[in-house]
């Protein structure tokens, strides 16, 4: 059964100005790395609508809505420094979210099984009340807000991307429904994600953060996988997953601090892809952060390939991958942050 992959032109217009690092060239080169990966005929190629108002105005405040449209109505502003809006952006944002949306529909309906949503802004820095990072509305929560309306009852949001999604922290920080983990760089951009922050009230112990030291590469990765991720998803046996799918851990990102390869990302996409699996949940990673075009585009590609089960043409060269891993922070210090994070996690979870 192939992958669905959606995503829509109007992404590609949302204009950020010279020098930004999330340009419309992130799509673009993701679209390249996909047409020679010989992956093309294992996706399934969804047009999305534009989000539906009601649905939006579910996850974000009504008067943020209204303040994004009438910033882009009027030709664009900024919402902060790091947040430009255009005069496309709205449409931009609209697609984007209504994107994350159908693929959560689609996959709730079934037969399909697993997607990969490819748009931009991106969304995990957006609170109900205001953007922020790069990031209009949270496209992540209008999935994990579909799934909830479709009937799933418990979702897993996996959130990679070396930022901390703070926004989608605020979301769900007192809902027992939605279980958010998120693997991030510690003392990073935006400075939330401490393991102490854990949800309030009904949704205490459905926040887990794991921030990982700067240089945490492949290696360290894959043992926070198995030592907090998998046994988390197992215990939880959710029925929906959404991944915040940010590629900045890459080693060649401008905007991070880790050393991920993009077959690192292929293996943690198969790890989860394989979790999801054994639960019987069907799953979507909707695309975040990753400022490099070539380890983008080489990430996504490894990512689709765990999705597919299919062989991709390599576009990393060992020796990059080699020099990642010599760089690595040792394992000995991520295995000790690893153990703290789950003697914390025993108050809530039995794993």
């Amino acid at each position: 059964m192939n992958t669905l992959f959606l995503s829509h032109p109007a992404c590609e217009r949302h204009v950020t100005g010279h020098g930004h690092p999330e340009r419309p060239q992130r799509l673009l080169a993701v679209r390249r790395a996909i047409d020679t990966s010989g992956l093309g005929d294992a996706l399934e190629e969804v047009t999305p609508d534009a989000v539906d108002r009601d649905l939006l105005e579910s996850v974000h405040a009504r008067a943020y809505v209204a303040e994004v449209e009438a910033l882009s109505r009027r030709g664009g502003g900024a919402l902060d420094p790091d947040t430009p809006i255009g005069a496309a952006s709205w449409t931009a944002a609209l697609h984007a979210a209504g994107a994350a949306h159908r693929a959560a529909e689609r996959l709730c309906a079934g037969p399909a099984r697993r997607a990969f949503v490819a748009v931009r802004p991106p969304g995990h820095h957006a609170r109900p009340s205001a953007g922020m990072g790069f990031c209009l509305f949270n496209n992540v929560a209008i999935a994990a807000t579909t799934a909830r309306r479709a009937g799933r009852e418990r979702v897993l949001i996996l959130d990679w991307d070396v930022h901390h999604g703070n926004g989608t922290q605020d979301i769900f920080w007192r809902d027992g429904s939605v279980l958010l983990i998120s693997l991030h760089q510690e003392y990073w951009y935006p400075g939330t994600g401490a393991m102490e922050e854990v949800g309030e009230g009904p949704g205490e112990g459905f926040t887990v953060n794991l921030p990982l030291p700067a240089g945490t590469g492949d290696g360290g990765y894959l043992d926070a996988f198995e030592e907090v991720v998998l046994p988390l998803t197992g215990a939880w046996h959710p029925d929906f997953v959404v991944v915040s799918a940010g590629y900045d851990a890459h080693s060649a990102d401008p905007l991070g601090g880790m050393m991920l390869t993009d077959a690192g990302f292929g293996r943690l996409a198969g790890c989860i892809h394989d979790a999801a699996g054994a639960v019987g949940a069907p799953m979507m990673l909707v695309l975040e952060g990753g400022y490099d075009l070539d380890a983008l585009g080489a990430s996504v590609v490894a990512t689709l390939a765990a999705l597919t089960g299919r062989a991709a043409t390599s576009q990393t060269a060992a020796p990059q991958q080699a020099a990642a891993a010599a760089l690595e922070t040792p394992p000995s210090a991520i295995r000790a942050r690893l153990r703290a994070a789950r003697r914390g996690l025993l108050t809530h979870w039995r794993i």
